[in-house]
């Protein structure tokens, strides 16, 4: 276990600085187990000096890319693919069929995530990195040349459930960086998930029904006049089998040496800013409260943005006499790709400061709140058309992707750093799942609230769009209330003395 890691888990204030030092220097020059990859990892941070560790980062990236396109790749073709199947008996009842394809992916990772985090903590973050990696290559090509609703979700079902990264991932991430660049890993990790969720949509915009859009380069007796939905699923796929080849060079990061009790460390969890102590762990994480009353919020945040990103899509390109923009595929694929970058700038450049000054709970409070703002200006831009409408949209998807990964990564950085190492893997596993039950609830409730609000665009009360983006405030309100006591849970304060 790392020395400092377990010493200082997020860098305290000044005052607490000087009062440790001499404790800091004794972790650091601690022994170091022969054979152990943890160890040697932790010698890696030391030899670094306080510089960022650049190449594991960079590999968290990648890896995490390639991780999260297939989730909602699917999203700008998902209502033409389920139309191709022939399975809805309605035009109305599409929206319905959607949301089964779109939750398949989540409940497979619900079943799962347990399993591979559990397994992350006894043979390695490595191993399941890689099995997760070489599950997309395969899967994302199958899902890619279904031809039946059902052979989609077998696909997804699957993909979800081999694609064990998330949990693993950001314990990664964590164990890479010395405590003063633990939110820049945990920032990595969900900037790159972010921006994949982001430009997976836009590849499948894009690339999808290639024969369609650019009929001088695919026709339609080709593989990809055959199979419309492959060619973004194909892209995918390389690009995962890249970071697989790339993983032989990933470096492991879990000890392989029993772990002692005695260590301590600091949380800077409460708005103060303040020092505070956290008694060692238990051995059961169902007894650490302030895990589980953040792993609350984390599954009810993961349920509004899972909602979120598929409402926009299928609002977008539905018709606007259903109350809807009248958008391609493509136009809302840009819509997403812009929102992408946007996330890219501010998590690298910005996020650092935010976290500094704000720390990640009041961050994630203060995002919440102006998320409800946002997502209250939707319905009203149907009203609009031309340059007001194109201004307006992108506007409105940029900040809210911004304020979303705001409230991730805080939730991320106070879940990780509210358990030992050997127990992170595990913890972000359940959490994984937890979060994969709601996140698999959202697409299913979205997709029939959207068909249902559809049939009700002539209402007087919240008609069609306005009662949609009205359940997802609901929802992001309580995100927010649940940040608050008495369902947040801090840990136990003892001044440092």
């Amino acid at each position: 276990m790392s020395n400092l890691e377990e010493a200082l888990l997020l860098k305290p204030p000044p005052s607490v600085v000087v009062c440790h030092a001499a404790a800091a220097d004794a972790a650091a020059a601690a022994c170091h187990h022969a054979g152990c990859p943890g160890c040697a990892m932790d010698r890696r941070k030391e030899s670094l000096r306080g510089r960022m560790p650049y190449k594991e980062l960079f590999f968290v990236a990648a890896t995490t890319l390639a991780g999260s396109l297939p989730i909602t790749c699917l999203f700008p073709f998902m209502y033409f693919m389920v139309r191709d199947f022939n399975v809805a008996k309605r035009e109305e009842d599409i929206g319905s069929y959607a949301g089964f394809l779109a939750a398949s992916y989540m409940i497979g990772r619900a079943i799962t995530s347990i399993f591979w985090g559990i397994a992350a903590d006894r043979l390695g973050r490595k191993p399941v990195i890689v099995f997760s990696m070489l599950s997309v290559v395969i899967l994302q090509i199958f899902f890619g040349l279904s031809t039946k609703y059902w052979m989609a979700i077998a696909a997804r079902l699957l993909l979800g459930s081999l694609n064990g990264l998330l949990g693993p991932i950001k314990a990664y991430a964590i164990e890479v960086c010395q405590t003063e660049h633990q939110a820049l890993g945990i920032s990595v990790v969900n900037t790159m998930w972010g921006l994949g969720v982001v430009i997976g949509p836009g590849l499948g915009g894009y690339l999808a029904q290639p024969a369609e859009k650019y009929p001088q380069t695919f026709s339609k007796q080709s593989v990809f006049g055959r199979f419309p939905y492959l060619l973004p699923c194909l892209v995918v796929s390389f690009f995962a089998a890249i970071v697989l080849i790339s993983c032989i060079w990933l470096p492991e990061t879990i000890h392989k040496h029993k772990i002692t009790e005695k260590d301590f460390r600091i949380v800077k969890a409460l708005p103060s800013q303040q020092a505070h102590w956290d008694l060692p762990r238990k051995k059961s994480l169902l007894q650490n409260w302030p895990w589980m009353s953040t792993m609350l919020s984390y599954c009810l945040f993961g349920l509004h943005e899972t909602a979120y990103s598929e409402i926009l899509s299928i609002w977008a390109v539905s018709d606007r006499k259903y109350g809807g923009l009248s958008f391609s595929s493509g136009d809302i694929g840009q819509v997403l790709s812009v929102s992408g970058a946007s996330l890219l700038v501010y998590q690298l450049i910005i996020y650092h400061w935010v976290n500094k000054f704000l720390g990640p709970l009041n961050s994630s409070r203060i995002a919440s709140a102006l998320s409800i703002l946002v997502l209250a200006t939707f319905p009203f831009m149907t009203y609009l058309t031309g340059t007001k409408l194109a201004f307006a949209l992108y506007a409105a998807a940029m900040t809210k992707s911004v304020l979303g990964i705001t409230i991730t990564c805080g939730m991320c950085l106070l879940q990780n750093n509210a358990v030992r190492q050997d127990q992170r893997g595990t913890a972000n596993g359940i959490a994984t799942t937890g979060m994969s039950f709601f996140k698999a609830v959202a697409p299913v409730g979205a997709g029939i609230l959207f068909s249902w609000a559809q049939k009700r665009h002539d209402a007087t009360f919240f008609p069609g769009d306005q009662v949609v983006f009205l359940m997802l405030i609901l929802v992001q309100l309580c995100g927010l209330i649940s940040t608050f006591k008495p369902f947040l849970v801090l840990p136990p304060v003892e001044e440092c003395r």
